[in-house]
């Protein structure tokens, strides 16, 4: 056992947790060391070449907003953006990016080499170093010792992994990456519960092999949008992706050949995801239906590979090739990769509190599918939530705690930490109670200065947030002081505009929560102050949405005081009689922080609550007697 070195802080896996983990910590003046099982392994995207979609897009403009990367790397990376749910109101409305994935992880890779503060080593990680409940840093297969105060484990799939198809089983990460395979024996050693989850991903096919004549092109957003507040991109060569859709043919072959699947002949032991279900799946659970619609996704600009979007499968890799030729359009497809169901070990995320510290091992933080989610953009929103938690500890600080009515960062964790797990988590707008404030065009106004108050945005980010949030405030201020009598003249710009006439004076800010009013449309046509799009859209959302928002603020302020009644540490729910039985057992296996945590967990009813508000309040009497 050599010491190498000691560092602050040590990111385990450099996927998308890893890498906004590291960043965070490193940019928040933390010596870090970013180790990852292969250089060619960092921000891999090994599954969909894409980034963002329903609830997913609102986590990558929260990481941004707060400072993180991701945004900024799927911006340039982009080769196709779309605005998602456009038919639909704001709240569920999301950006979803065709990403060039080979460019991603190049840009990802220049990003964390050349960051300040972090070094970044190919380093195969087998043993975590921990002492008395608190972690001393992690030793390397090579025998190397990196001590360090905290570490955060964002291990993806790669703990155990285990890649399955038809007959075919092997340890192996991703697309054939090293499997870690010593690192769960001694985070188990260290006491951490573990859990067996399995995820997949469909097979990959030749481009020049595809007839796109019988598909449907699938065009991006002429208007050019961007994740990132920051991004100055504003033009963009896009490609489109193709639909097109399975048939009966299809389904017969598919199950004919189920004894042969790792998902039905018992191979696998992991738990898959309910909201990404394989093909064989599909067929058996939906089997009322006659096709299932496929994406033909382009993996990038200099690579044949095309994703088929919608297809994933552990069936054997002829019998992959023989359905998806099928397909019209893929009739005479050549298959580059075979599709595969993968299985890894993973934390039970109930071991962990708010700020992804466990609460058994001081310095020791978790982020990403090494916490039971899926997707790349949950990932890198734990891991840039570990790394900020772990450099506030690391400074004496306190943690930085987003609320489900602060983010759905926060309602991502919460869910996490609170409820816990069985299947990999997937993020949707449908687990945010307040998605009227949380939509993804405003997260810069919720959360930026909260990125500025932990030291993550930097002087740039921050003038370019207060000019917008300024202009926003003084437009909105300026509307409330004009009125418009029913002249003539007004008359015609009002009906010019598409809307009704005025039957008496208006207020300007009155007018504009008429449908078919636009800010855009009043600057025009009464030559008031030109805006940039996204502040004249914050505008309209805020002055057309402003009762609802207004009562679903009142709601928050209702929750928020169950929050604030906090639990103590030390609480022994055992000697509380009235509480059910099961609803002892959870809080004392999960000791929330506060009665609203407590009512979040699965079991305690609110008859159980009540019984906790009685037991505060007495405790709060006797406080004052004494």
């Amino acid at each position: 056992m050599i010491v190498v070195d000691h560092y602050d802080v040590v990111v385990v896996g450099a996927g998308h947790a890893g890498c906004e983990a590291a960043l965070a910590a490193a940019r928040m003046g933390q010596k870090t060391l970013l180790a990852t099982l292969s250089m060619d392994n960092i921000a891999l995207m090994p599954c969909n070449p894409s980034v963002g979609g329903p609830a997913k897009g609102h986590l990558v403009r929260e990481i941004d907003a707060l400072g993180g990367q991701m945004g900024l790397a799927a911006d340039e990376a982009c080769i196709q953006m779309r605005m998602l749910n456009t038919g639909k109101g704001y709240a569920v409305q999301a950006l979803r990016a065709q990403a060039d994935k080979p460019l991603y992880h190049t840009i990802m890779k220049e990003v964390v080499e050349n960051q300040d503060n972090l070094d970044v080593k190919q380093l195969m990680i087998d043993k975590l170093l921990v002492k008395n409940g608190q972690v001393q840093g992690v030793e390397a297969e090579t025998g190397e010792v990196f001590e360090a105060d905290a570490v955060i484990l964002c291990t993806g799939t790669y703990l155990r992994g285990k890649i399955l198809y038809g007959e075919v089983a092997y340890m192996s990460g991703p697309i054939g990456q090293r499997s870690a395979m010593k690192l769960t024996g001694s985070l188990q050693e260290a006491g951490l519960q573990l859990m067996r989850f399995k995820t997949g991903t469909p097979a990959r096919v030749d481009a020049r092999t595809l007839d796109y004549t019988k598909m449907e092109p699938q065009y991006g957003d002429e208007r050019v949008r961007n994740f990132s507040f920051m991004s100055t991109i504003t033009t963009r060569n896009q490609v489109p992706c193709y639909l097109t859709y399975t048939n009966p043919r299809t389904h017969q072959i598919i199950r004919d050949n189920l004894d042969r699947s790792c998902m039905f002949n018992g191979m696998i032991e992991g738990v898959g995801p309910r909201y990404c279900p394989s093909i064989e799946s599909k067929i058996i659970r939906f089997a009322d239906k006659d096709r299932h619609q496929l994406f033909l996704e382009p993996e990038g600009l200099r690579t044949n590979e095309v994703y088929v979007q919608g297809m994933s499968s552990s069936l054997p890799a002829e019998i992959q090739v023989a359905f998806m030729q099928t397909i019209p359009g893929l009739e005479h497809c050549k298959m580059m990769r075979a599709g595969y169901a993968i299985e890894y070990d993973c934390l039970d995320p109930l071991q962990l509190k708010a700020n992804l510290e466990h609460k058994a091992i001081s310095g020791l933080f978790s982020a990403g599918q090494a916490n039971g989610t899926s997707g790349y953009e949950e990932a890198a929103a734990q891991g840039l939530m570990a790394g900020i938690n772990a450099a506030l500890k690391l400074q004496g600080k306190k943690p930085l705690i987003l609320k489900r009515s602060d983010a759905y960062i926060g309602v991502l964790i919460d869910d996490l930490v609170t409820k816990g797990t069985t299947e990999p988590y997937r993020m949707m707008t449908s687990r945010a109670e307040y998605r009227l404030l949380l939509r993804q065009d405003n997260a810069d106004l919720r959360l930026t200065q909260k990125g500025r108050d932990v030291g993550l945005v930097t002087d740039d980010r921050y003038a370019a947030f207060t000019r917008k949030r300024d202009v926003i405030e003084r437009t909105l201020f300026n509307l409330s002081k004009i009125n418009l009598a029913p002249s003539e003249e007004n008359q015609e710009k009002v009906t010019g505009m598409g809307s009704t006439a005025l039957r008496s004076s208006i207020n300007m800010l009155d007018l504009l929560r008429r449908p078919e009013v636009t800010y855009e449309k009043l600057a025009d046509a009464f030559g008031l102050e030109k805006l940039p799009v996204d502040a004249a859209e914050q505008v309209d959302v805020q002055v057309k949405y402003q009762g609802y928002i207004r009562k679903q603020k009142q709601e928050v302020e209702r929750a928020l005081k169950l929050e604030d009644k906090l639990l103590p540490e030390d609480m022994d729910y055992t000697k509380i009689q009235e509480l059910s039985s099961e609803a002892m057992e959870k809080l004392t296996k999960q000791r929330p922080v506060s009665i609203g945590q407590a009512s979040r967990i699965s079991g305690v009813s609110p008859a159980d609550i009540s019984v906790l508000m009685v037991w505060l309040e007495t405790q709060r009497r006797k406080g004052e007697e004494a």
